[in-house]
């Protein structure tokens, strides 16, 4: 009984570990991003058509209008010297 507790606490543990270092990888901060600017798209869009657009047409408008722009943005800005 205590070795099954063991291997469970274990699993736990480093599923804990993984997710954690997901949540703290770059990889994901750059999704969290992209998707922050997305959402805002999305909004700004529904602003003006004056109903909710929808998550699928706001991704695809923004990555067609504004990714490339955006990702060059973003990648200037993390190149650059934190004073």
């Amino acid at each position: 009984m205590t070795l099954e507790v063991s291997i469970v606490s274990d699993k736990i543990e480093s599923s804990m570990d993984s997710k954690e270092m997901v949540m703290n990888s770059a990889l994901y901060r750059e999704f969290l991003a992209e998707r922050e600017e997305i959402m805002r798209h999305k909004w700004l869009e529904s602003e003006k058509e004056g109903c909710d657009i929808g998550f699928e047409r706001a991704l695809l408008d923004w990555i067609v209008k504004h990714r490339v722009k955006w990702r060059e943005a973003r990648r200037k800005q993390m190149a650059r010297p934190k004073s």
